[in-house]
């Protein structure tokens, strides 16, 4: 049996995880998003001693400094990939749509990372690449990248279509990769229901936790 907690929006309070790792004692912790960390990652985890993974958020490029405490920190990002995590295959797809780069119900207006910073002047580049602000954005590349593979569990920060405010492209993205369960943040709302198609759904709350309980693969 593997025990995963899955932990989103902190927001720069890490107190309710680090009771939550306390008091469940998990396999491993998945985090959806939006640290917005005041201070290194490994330091607000110093006390957790199960491998942590993260998805990032809107809030996480607010700064230059948040941006370096998340990015730079020894745990490894989700975000456009499938990786096991105490045995289990978790996809991963951080941040949120904006319309400068892909609206679902629109055309895409940049498919690529490369396609997007080939429209900016050099001067809006940011360490070489995109704009801080931009690299929060879901880009298709990302989430076809996804797509591609198998996975047991999905960690979005948006929401699918079951929140009033999610993305049909988000719950499509689930079926296609028939998983068991999926979980996002960003909302600040702790609910649970069901895809069509019978995948359950986990949004989380403030600084909230859920535990998922999975069989031996």
């Amino acid at each position: 049996m593997a025990r995963i907690l899955f932990h989103a929006d902190p927001h720069g309070n890490f107190a309710p995880l680090r009771d939550a790792v306390e008091h469940h004692q998990p396999d491993a912790v998945v985090l959806l998003g939006d640290l917005t960390l005041a201070r290194p990652l490994e330091e607000e985890l110093a006390n957790v001693d199960v491998p942590v993974k993260w998805i990032h958020g809107n809030h996480d490029m607010d700064s230059d400094a948040m941006y370096d405490h998340l990015f730079e920190s020894p745990y490894e990002s989700l975000h456009g990939s499938v990786q096991e995590v105490a045995g289990i295959r978790v996809a991963g797809l951080g941040g949120v749509f904006r319309a400068r780069v892909w609206m679902p119900g629109e055309a895409p207006v940049a498919h690529r990372k490369a396609d997007c910073l080939n429209t900016l002047g050099k001067g809006n580049w940011w360490r070489g690449g995109l704009p801080r602000k931009l690299r929060y954005a879901i880009f298709p590349e990302d989430y076809d990248r996804v797509a591609l593979q198998r996975a047991d569990v999905l960690v979005t920060h948006e929401a699918p279509e079951c929140h009033p405010h999610g993305f049909r492209e988000l719950g499509d993205l689930a079926r296609k990769k028939r998983v068991q369960v999926m979980l996002h943040g960003h909302h600040h709302f702790e609910y649970e229901d069901q895809l069509h198609g019978g995948i359950k759904v986990y949004g989380l709350g403030l600084a909230g936790s859920r535990l998922v309980e999975f069989p031996p693969p």
